[in-house]
């Protein structure tokens, strides 16, 4: 095979738990479950991690912790520690960069890796052999030649057929293998997209590649009904930058224990978090131009409202008093389930 680029995904599997089994090998081969303080009894916490044996009971990330337990009594349950998790990652994206590649970090469990190769399965297997061998983490590698169709090689990959831990998809397999699955089976597609898709007469890959392009752009507009089909036709976007990411916003949020009633209280948490937010902010040298705040009601009914700052500042006080002068625009006459402050940010 002639040396060409191609674009490289790698994926980490079960990451979070990983890393704390890596740390308690004793928990290895036992359903683990991580989330919250690691008290499963501890009211609306979810599942921030699921080991695959815990994943065989039906438990996945995002699913309450209590609704876990009931699915999975015997998993032993964890507390969560970012700190323990970024540092991992960044092992494992130290490891990464010293290949031939150009990397670009997508999170603490993923990445995308640009190479010029003639074999770019042989540099899968050492991808996947180097992080084993010195983080004692595994991963999974999508291979093809656009971010968006590696990361759905990487779902394969992850299925281990034909290849454990390896897929390569491409304009000659793509159709293929990808045809006569479901619209939400392409990355970008969820659930509601796929739902309207339906309502279209458009069920799977195939007939959204075929699909008129007219159609699709009038149903959802210019740029989503051409990136709807584009990813259909397994396009994508095929540049990978080494350049950090640099966020447009900071934001904290809390789900509570107990719902919020008093007035106090609640104005008392806003402003707790506006200040926690505004110090990372300040301790990463950037300046707050517009402050939102997010209302969660018992009844799940979810709200956000944001002010632009007269001018930009890393005043917390400021900061704090705005968020107060925006949560002044909810009703709060139903009890309130969760709270939110987001900082959006100067650009740099």
């Amino acid at each position: 095979m002639p040396e060409r680029a191609w674009i490289l995904h790698v994926d980490l599997d079960q990451f979070i738990c990983a890393v704390e089994i890596r740390r308690h090998p004793e928990l290895r081969g036992r359903p683990v479950l991580v989330g919250g303080t690691g008290d499963p009894e501890q009211p609306r916490t979810v599942v921030a991690g699921a080991s695959y044996e815990a994943r065989r009971f039906g438990v996945h990330s995002g699913m309450p912790m209590r609704t876990a337990v009931r699915k999975c009594p015997d998993a032993v349950f964890l507390a969560k520690d970012d700190p323990a998790y970024e540092e991992a990652s960044a092992e494992v994206m130290e490891v990464l960069r010293r290949l031939p590649v150009v990397l670009e970090v997508w999170g603490w469990d993923e990445a995308v890796m640009g190479a010029t190769t003639d074999d770019p399965a042989a540099l899968a297997e050492r991808v996947r052999r180097l992080v084993e061998a010195e983080t004692g983490l595994t991963c999974c590698v999508g291979i093809s030649d656009n971010k968006q169709r590696a990361k759905v090689a990487t779902g394969f990959a992850k299925a281990g057929d034909p290849r454990p831990g390896i897929y390569t998809l491409t304009d000659e397999n793509w159709m293929p293998v990808m045809g006569d699955r479901g619209t939400d089976a392409l990355w970008g597609v969820g659930a509601k997209s796929a739902r309207n898709l339906a309502e279209l007469g458009i069920h799977t890959v195939r007939e959204l590649a075929l699909a008129d392009p007219v159609m699709l752009k009038e149903r959802f507009g210019p740029v989503m009904g051409g990136w709807f089909r584009m990813l259909a036709l397994g396009r994508g976007d095929d540049q990978v930058t080494a350049e950090p990411w640099v966020p447009r916003s900071r934001s904290k949020q809390v789900t509570y224990p107990a719902d919020l009633t008093d007035r106090a209280e609640i104005e008392r948490h806003v402003r707790e978090l506006a200040t926690e937010v505004t110090h990372e902010v300040v301790a990463e040298g950037r300046v707050v131009q517009r402050v939102a705040v997010t209302v969660r009601t018992k009844t799940f009914y979810t709200r956000t409202k944001i002010r632009k700052l007269p001018e930009a500042t890393t005043d917390p006080d400021v900061i704090a008093d705005t968020a107060l002068v925006v949560l002044d625009k909810f009703p709060l006459d139903r009890p309130v389930r969760l709270l939110g402050v987001r900082v959006e940010l100067v650009p740099l």
